[in-house]
């Protein structure tokens, strides 16, 4: 302890004592007492301990105004000339400001590089990105905290999951998680929600008992004196368990071995779409029932849809939109919580339509969505063929764990399709490819949610619709 923490702490000691010597002379002025054998040596005692540490903080205090007396001001006109003076200075760098999720693309190549040893993804991005870099910085923390060497598994690359070795990074460093995590949030329909003026989806967490309301109930007019009729309202329990949408995506050893920036951006992307492409499938997809204990039911899954009016031109989109919008209304939901969902090339028609003068018909709208007839558009490439959604965003229940777990591998063999059918409780025949064989790493991406409605009338859908009109097919000439 430096001079001043010693006598704070023998200050306090003092005052103990003294506090303690106080209670024994009010408890015998209280019982009308002289001292007994016992409070009078513990007083004794006290009082004798009291003077050492008085003769000592005299010392201490001397001590103290000595060391002050002998010190020098800091010279210099700026802080810089400052710091010099005390006999150093300090190099701040600043870091490189990189596109989202480039940060995760790095580590995640490091450590694929490194085969899973902690201390050898540091040294490659040593050599790769500098020692200043946030990539060396979050390495270094991982290292601190035990997380070394795994042979013969599939290590965990980060997440910002609770449990997970990345959880408590809370240096700058450690951002790169959460960045990742905003990456890939935009790509999705999800992620849309509760941004750019769109409602967001009612948030809860895991496990918790939630009701859904299945049926209403009815008021009534009463004349005088008369009994009022009895209503009731249909309710269901609900909850949420921790469900897992997962991918794998392979790279060559080549490609994490590439430095460049392209590298990187394939890696992050690689990523990304991993996931996005699984996600808005499943949450959106009418044909999707859901499956107990692994993935949820569409929104849109046994919901009653209604047909498109005609062609597609702008007075029918504006009777389709009303329509639909009528059916949502009359189902009780909130015009401010409702969200259009239609895909990318459906909007794109929509923004793209003029009228006789040459103006934009739907001008706030483009292929990234925007907003048609004052309704906030999420677009998605996923939501089929000749479809718009409507929901009410309040009555959606999401429950997100809010992190991405990475896992690697070189050893594994995988069967390179997007619906594979080998299961290990039913085997099956099929084709497998060796990673290590073809110098390929697979990386494997998880996110932790689930979702459900909380009225079936939440979500409301139109088929068969043909906004925008027909677009010009390809053809073989060149």
């Amino acid at each position: 302890m430096n001079i001043q923490e010693q006598i704070a702490a023998f200050e306090a000691r003092k005052k103990t004592l003294l506090d303690a010597n106080t209670a024994i002379m009010e408890k015998a002025a209280e019982e009308g007492t002289t001292l007994d054998q016992e409070q009078s040596d513990t007083f004794d005692e006290n009082e004798a301990d009291i003077a050492e540490i008085d003769k000592h903080l005299g010392r201490l205090k001397a001590m103290e105004k000595a060391m002050i007396a002998k010190a020098v001001p800091a010279a210099g006109g700026n802080a810089a000339e400052a710091s010099a003076s005390r006999g150093g200075s300090i190099q701040v760098k600043a870091q490189q400001k990189l596109a989202p999720g480039i940060e995760f693309a790095r580590l995640v190549k490091c450590y694929g590089m490194a085969r899973g040893d902690i201390f050898g993804a540091e040294r490659y991005a040593q050599a790769r990105y500098g020692e200043d870099s946030n990539a060396v910085g979050t390495l270094k923390s991982l290292a601190q905290q035990g997380f070394g060497k795994i042979e013969r598994a599939p290590v965990g690359a980060g997440s910002t999951a609770d449990g997970n070795w990345a959880a408590d990074l809370v240096s700058a460093e450690g951002g790169a998680f959460a960045d990742f995590v905003e990456f890939l949030r935009p790509a999705t329909i999800l992620g849309q929600f509760g941004t750019n003026g769109i409602p967001a989806l009612r948030n809860v967490p895991f496990r918790v008992p939630l009701g859904s309301q299945t049926g209403g109930g009815a008021g009534y007019w009463v004349g005088e004196g008369k009994a009022k009729p009895l209503t009731s309202f249909d309710f269901a329990r609900t909850t949420l368990e921790p469900l897992k949408a997962a991918n794998i995506a392979v790279l060559t050893e080549e490609v994490i071995r590439d430095a460049s920036a392209n590298s990187e951006q394939m890696v992050r992307d690689a990523l990304r779409d991993a996931l996005a492409e699984r996600i808005d499938t499943d949450f959106i997809n009418p044909a999707n029932a859901g499956t107990a204990g692994v993935k949820p039911a569409s929104i849109t899954n046994g919901i009653q849809s209604i047909a498109a009016s005609g062609s597609g031109d702008a007075d029918d989109i504006r009777l389709d939109v009303r329509s639909l919008l009528q059916q949502y209304i009359n189902a009780n939901n909130r015009g401010s919580s409702a969200v259009l969902i239609m895909q990318s090339g459906m909007a794109l028609g929509v923004g793209t339509m003029t009228n006789a003068l040459g103006q934009a018909e739907f001008g706030d709208m483009g292929m990234d969505g925007g907003r048609l007839l004052k309704l906030p558009v999420i677009t998605s490439e996923y939501v089929p063929d000749g479809f718009v959604v409507i929901l009410n965003a309040n009555d959606i229940y999401f429950a997100d764990e809010g992190g991405i777990a990475v896992d690697m591998s070189r050893e594994a063999s995988l069967e390179m399709d997007n619906a594979p059918s080998h299961d290990s409780t039913t085997p099956t025949e099929s084709s497998l490819v060796s990673l290590w064989q073809t110098n390929s790493v697979g990386f494997r991406a998880e996110r932790t949610l689930n979702w459900a409605r909380r009225r079936a009338e939440a979500v409301q859908v139109l088929r068969d619709v043909a906004w925008g009109g027909a677009v010009t097919a390809p053809s073989d000439e060149a």
